[in-house]
């Protein structure tokens, strides 16, 4: 075994069962992993520098192939289902064994790092890699040691990532022939068959979330952070894909904490990752300048294509896949903070986009609220883009991540509803979505009005203002807020019309209903208060 790079001395790769493989290469740095990514033709350069790769057949994580090892940890922990699909420990031993022979005569990449920016919580992290430019997205998504730590590094977590070796669905016990599969009693994760980088990033993060709360008692969160420059108060943000999140937490007069993925302590909020894995679709300088500047040597476009004869990327070309992204150290942000640490939260925002057009642009939560709406996780998808479809479609998805949750919502529910309890921090509910009627009917929500109220809620304006009380929902609504027409606070009065407004806001609670049934059962009284009332007086028989 040819070894080259910054090795350990006190743990090698027999430490993960790997005792044979052609060359290990140990913590190279971008400009050599870049080197040999072209050299391999794993890459093309853009004209910034960016390393631009495929990531083959798969475009995206694939839910339905990501395993949990069920066995004495974790059989009475994980929330088994369709989310967190359950694997013998037989079958990891099988694919992990064929998985070693496949290593044999390969060229190995090894990265050590770590992941969570606050010392006392984070694991130490090895990730073993066949395509060198899957080591380069993990020198820049996760934590970068020093040399001094490389060098007496040891191990508490280990990936071995092989796109090319193909699972036996027959005799492994996977679904396909590829493959996430987490063991967290001997602490690995086998991926194999998908060229995705992002199965590294979320397995390690699905990881966090089972072990954070339970053995620590850390509050593990699917969220955006940022922090004021002056003040230093931490404000974090919680939403699906198209509700805002990243756009709304990108403030050029906050600090940057991270956009994804983070642990909230005693003590402080913390970032788990090193880097940003962000979107690049319909990406330009006017719009996101932090993000487009960002793509330079180091970087990592993925599934993107140039414009014509030239490197040039064109972002709003889609012919390979709409979740086209890129990724790159957070110390690529002009305003992220290092390490990636904020005080504990005074505000939190959970983003949703009502195309129903019933809920308001802003309601302040109490506790069981609160926890109610982190379990539903709720957003729509807009009407009208597809045939037959007449109304807005909710979306749903538990803690605001439920494919990285190994526990019941309820648990992650409970863990902020103590936190909450105990730091008396705001949680504001904002639609960015539309208002005065439906998608196709109504408008969409002005941002500089979703900024201003966000704005307000953080310099505590909107602590010295008078309250109502939705009806349905039961939040509490601001009655005035610089910068926003006080009749965009309240929907009703948008939609002019009470019957039509209180008959679609009924069609929406029901869904939260229905969606809300498969956790009743495992949900404490202190969350179903939060639960949003229909109003009987317009409820159609």
């Amino acid at each position: 075994m040819l070894e080259f790079g910054i090795k350990s001395k006190k743990s090698g790769l027999t430490e993960s069962g790997i005792k044979q493989v052609k060359e290990a290469w140990w913590n190279l740095d971008p400009s050599q992993l870049t080197e040999i990514a072209l050299q391999n033709r794993e890459g093309t350069l853009s004209d910034t520098g960016a390393l631009m790769c495929d990531t083959g057949q798969f475009t995206g994580r694939s839910p339905k192939d990501r395993f949990i090892v069920r066995d004495s940890k974790t059989e009475n922990a994980v929330w088994w289902g369709d989310i967190n699909i359950p694997i013998p420990p037989d079958s990891f031993d099988r694919l992990y064994a064929k998985m070693l022979g496949y290593l044999a005569d390969k060229k190995v990449y090894v990265r050590d790092a770590y992941a969570g920016a606050d010392k006392t919580h984070r694991i130490k992290l090895r990730v073993i890699n066949t395509v060198a430019w899957h080591n380069l997205f993990c020198f820049n998504m996760f934590i970068r040691p020093e040399r001094y730590q490389l060098e007496t590094f040891v191990p508490n977590f280990t990936i071995i990532n092989c796109p090319g070796f193909l699972a036996d669905p027959e005799t492994d016990g996977t679904r396909q022939e590829n493959f996430s599969v987490i063991d967290l009693t001997r602490r690995i994760i086998l991926i194999g068959g998908t060229g995705y980088s992002g199965e590294m990033k979320k397995g390690i993060f699905s990881v966090l979330n089972f072990l954070l709360p339970l053995e620590e008692g850390v509050f593990p969160m699917h969220c955006s952070a940022n922090m004021g420059i002056k003040d230093r108060d931490t404000a974090i943000f919680f939403g699906l894909s198209g509700t805002g999140k990243t756009t709304l937490s990108a403030d050029p007069e906050r600090l940057l904490i991270g956009d994804d993925e983070h642990g909230w302590t005693m003590r402080n909020v913390f970032n788990f990752e090193g880097g940003c894995y962000a979107k690049t679709v319909g990406l330009s300088h006017e719009k996101e300048p932090e993000i487009f500047n960002a793509i330079k040597f180091g970087a990592i476009l993925e599934n993107t294509r140039f414009l014509p004869e030239s490197r040039e990327v064109d972002y709003d070309n889609v012919e390979v896949t709409e979740n086209t992204r890129v990724s790159y150290p957070i110390s690529y942000i002009p305003n992220a903070v290092e390490p990636s640490i904020g005080g504990i939260p005074k505000n939190i925002f959970f983003l949703t986009c009502d195309a129903f057009g019933v809920m308001p642009p802003i309601q302040r939560l109490s506790t069981a609220q609160a926890m109610y709406h982190f379990v539903s996780g709720y957003t729509s998808k807009v009407a009208g883009t597809e045939d037959g479809v007449k109304e807005p479609t909710p979306v749903f998805s538990a803690c605001f991540g439920a494919p990285f949750m190994p526990l019941h919502p309820a648990e992650y529910a409970k863990l902020l509803g103590r936190k909450l309890e105990e730091n008396h921090t705001n949680v504001w509910l904002i639609n960015t979505g539309w208002t005065g009627g439906p998608y196709g009917v109504g408008s969409r929500i002005k941002l500089k009005y979703t900024r201003a109220m966000i704005s307000a809620a953080l310099s505590g304006i909107l602590d010295n203002v008078g309250y109502r009380t939705h009806s349905l929902f039961g939040a509490e609504i601001p009655t005035s807020c610089p910068g926003v027409p006080a009749e965009i606070l309240s929907p009703r009065e948008t939609w002019k019309n009470d019957q039509a407004f209180y008959q679609m806001a009924n069609k929406l609670v029901l869904k939260f209903h229905k969606n809300f049934d498969q956790f009743r059962g495992n949900t404490g009284a202190d969350i179903l208060l939060g639960e949003p009332k229909v109003n009987e007086q317009y409820q159609k028989a």
